[in-house]
């Protein structure tokens, strides 16, 4: 670095996009499903984990419910 650049009299500050970071997590997943989203992942050229968050960000504003019936 060069000597006219002195950062010791910066103040420091929260970085504005630390709320929109992506937390990771671990899921188990059929392979029929991970197989769905990896093909399309090579027809899109978007990573399959990618796309997963895609689906599910779709979800959230749509207030999508999964339509299941317990066997009685």
């Amino acid at each position: 670095m060069k000597k006219e650049y002195d950062l010791s009299k910066m103040k420091s500050r929260k970085n504005p996009y630390a709320k929109q970071l992506k937390k990771q997590v671990t899921i188990r997943m059929g392979e029929d499903i991970i197989d769905y989203f990896k093909s399309m992942a090579e027809d899109t050229g978007i990573p399959y984990q990618n796309l997963i968050n895609l689906y599910l960000r779709d979800c959230v504003p749509s207030d999508r419910k999964l339509n299941m019936k317990w066997a009685s």
